[in-house]
């Protein structure tokens, strides 16, 4: 079977087909909402913070209900691990790749360029793809990426030492409260006060124990709340990416060469170099799975952080330029996000990932 045959097999999936259909769907939904007017100004900007306050804290916390095995261990701690390591070796490689640009304007691509709308963007297209178990390595994977945003983009976009409310948007943010309370429940299971319920195995009705924190089991109406919540994420997330994109003119961001770089290097460059490197460690038995790679370079394949380009904008780190390269990588990343699920499934494909 050659590359186009894989490649057309790929497409055919329906489980891929219908999330790339559905995602594109409803941000032209969105779009045009903002377009006809049915959206106003703030939409995307509500729409955003029920997503970050509401939707993906419940689908991060509902994503570790989930009974524990080995395999999905060693996968989530070796994700956990490379999204901490991965940052500083971004760091190390932006400075080559900006190396024409002085001041202000290397600055912000740098940053923006290592620090990608992963909450935002990235998990509910890792969801849609791969389900409860893409959304829980995405929620792991993320740990690093709240870390470095709060210390190294707010340091380097401002030029001032850590701030106090800085460290406690690092710590008390929603999603982390939740991902961090969920890891510890998922990890911790077999050694909490333990409850038995019923629950449904190959269709028979068995007793089983369970941690009394695994909501899932123990209380079913408070999951099912989260469960409602959490599957709102990925709608909302894309209407809001639409009503946004309707809100501006692309003429000047177009037309800025600069912007057209920083999206080739964020879109193509980053999650390729993941590719590479994870490969390579994969070679040595660094325990990275072909969904765990998946979720890798769809998070990898976003448009910048906003607490980013927010900083560029509160610092005047070109402010012009973070909003075009905002808006540009966030149009692209819309068109690269399916053939980037491609060619992970491509990959899958010839057997260099499990």
């Amino acid at each position: 079977m050659n590359i186009l045959e894989v490649f057309i097999k790929t497409l055919e999936t329906p489980q891929i087909n219908t999330a790339i259909i559905a995602s594109l769907a409803i941000i032209l939904l969105g779009y045009a909402c903002r377009k006809r007017g049915i959206f106003d100004a703030t939409t995307g900007k509500t729409l955003t913070k029920v997503v970050l306050t509401l939707s993906l804290p419940a689908l991060a916390y509902n994503a570790f209900m989930s009974d524990i095995n080995p395999e999905t261990f060693n996968n989530g701690m070796g994700l956990l691990i490379w999204g901490i390591l991965m940052y500083p070796i971004l760091i190390a490689l932006t400075i080559p790749i900006y190396k024409n640009y002085q001041g202000d304007e290397k600055t912000a691509l740098r940053v923006l360029s290592i620090l990608g709308s992963t909450t935002f963007f990235g998990i509910p297209i890792v969801t849609a793809i791969y389900g409860p178990q893409g959304t829980l390595y995405a929620s792991i994977f993320n740990i690093g990426y709240r870390i470095f945003l709060y210390s190294y983009g707010y340091i380097k976009m401002s030029g001032l030492p850590m701030k106090k409310e800085n460290i406690k948007q690092m710590f008390l943010n929603p999603i982390v409260l939740a991902t961090f309370f969920g890891l510890f429940v998922w990890i911790t299971q077999a050694h909490l006060p333990q409850v038995m319920v019923m629950t449904e195995v190959d269709g028979q009705m068995v007793e089983k124990s369970v941690a009394f924190l695994r909501i899932d089991h123990t209380l079913p109406q408070l999951y099912q709340i989260f469960k409602y919540l959490g599957g709102l994420a990925s709608p909302l997330a894309w209407l809001a990416i639409g009503s946004t994109l309707g809100a501006v003119s692309f003429k000047e961001a177009f037309s800025d060469q600069k912007t057209w770089y920083y999206t080739l290097v964020k879109l193509l460059f980053i999650p390729a170099i993941n590719i590479a490197i994870l490969f390579v460690l994969s070679l040595f038995n660094f325990p990275i799975s072909l969904i765990g790679l998946g979720t890798v370079v769809i998070m990898m394949a976003t448009p910048p952080a906003t607490v980013a380009v927010a900083y560029a904008i509160s610092f005047d780190r070109d402010a012009l330029l973070a909003s075009n390269a905002s808006l540009l990588s966030t149009l692209g990343a819309v068109i690269m996000a399916p053939i980037w699920i491609v060619i992970i499934e491509l990959i899958g494909q010839f057997g260099w990932f499990v």
